[in-house]
């Protein structure tokens, strides 16, 4: 049996408390229906009895107090939402817990921005994490010592595991409903949940906003150029000609602004303008390469499906199912 503790934090996103509880005891139901034992032992747990979410509009009820819980396998942090850091100040009692449970056999999950709670723990530090895209930048901020990864949907290391954005922890579940169980278990929650097995990057939802929360003045106007031009070809000598600063000196201090290389960051522009082009317009696979500055469709057809893990045409047809014959 897996004793599984759903941690109820203040400032928790409802649904990521809810959806573990359903998805695991769905679980023990299909193990049933198997002719199999019941695996996981779900409690919600937390603080104090009663636990107010979204300004009060819901109130959970856990089933255990920290102290209370003896034994625990997995320990499940949800999505939190509000201002992070007032959200982990408000928290920061359980720290010791879920630090002490870990440390005594139990593994973590963090569900979507429940990574930032997981991250403050120091139980990430030296690890890789996954989280929402959209609040990656603030997340390397907040915690550098943790390797974010947040194009994957999932990471397992040392008995820690992260998901993506939203909805993705999804497959998270479905990830350990399998190592737990087994395959076949999986595949009926996949179904009974219409579910897309085996889904490991969030990459093509992800939406590119270069990180711009700093104080090098240079390299933010640097940014802006490339934004603003990012139909022509720029070359890292044009910048560094136009910001009058040393190539080494230009890019070393362009990588720890951003969190990119200039040329990775020139890219994933032109890659973002191309992206909203196949969303919304017919034109031409050809004619979006050469309007987002590319010289080289087969240059930049690799670094589409690199950058978003899709070609482009897949890309369109998933997103712009009326320019489908556009190629």
């Amino acid at each position: 049996m897996k004793n599984i503790s759903i941690l109820v934090l203040k400032e928790a996103v409802l649904a990521a408390v809810d959806d573990p509880r359903v998805m695991f005891t769905a679980a023990n139901d299909f193990l049933v229906a198997s002719g199999k034992e019941k695996m996981f032992d779900v409690k919600l747990v937390g603080l104090t009895h009663e636990v107010k979410l979204h300004n009060g509009a819901f109130s959970v009820h856990t089933d255990a107090l920290l102290h209370e819980v003896k034994n625990t396998d997995l320990i499940i942090i949800p999505a939190i939402g509000g201002d992070f850091a007032a959200s982990l100040e408000i928290n920061k009692d359980i720290v010791p817990w879920i630090v002490a449970k870990y440390k005594g056999g139990a593994e973590v999950m963090s569900l979507c921005s429940g990574a930032f709670f997981l991250a403050y723990t120091g139980l990430l530090d030296g690890k890789h994490c996954s989280t929402h895209w959209m609040h990656a930048n603030g997340f390397r901020k907040m915690f550098p010592a943790v390797t974010l990864v947040d194009e994957k949907i999932i990471t397992d290391e040392q008995g820690i595991y992260t998901s993506g954005g939203a909805t993705s922890y999804w497959n998270l579940f479905l990830y350990l409903v399998e190592k737990f169980t087994d395959r076949e278990i999986a595949i009926l929650a996949s179904k009974y949940f219409v579910l897309e097995m085996d889904r490991s990057s969030q990459s093509e939802f992800t939406m590119f906003k270069g990180q711009k929360d700093h104080e090098d003045g240079p390299i933010k106007l640097a940014q802006e150029y490339i934004e603003t031009n990012y139909q022509e070809k720029i070359t890292v000598d044009q910048l560094v000609n136009m910001f009058s600063i040393g190539r080494r000196s230009f890019e070393r201090r362009f990588k720890k602004a951003t969190a990119n290389t200039v040329v990775e960051y020139i890219q994933r522009v032109k890659i973002e303008a191309a992206k909203k082009s196949l969303e919304s317009s017919n034109d031409r696979v050809n004619e979006v390469v050469y309007s987002v500055g590319f010289s080289d469709p087969k240059a930049f057809r690799t670094s589409f499906k690199k950058i978003t893990g899709l070609s482009p045409l897949q890309y369109r047809n998933k997103y712009n199912p009326a320019a489908q014959t556009a190629a």
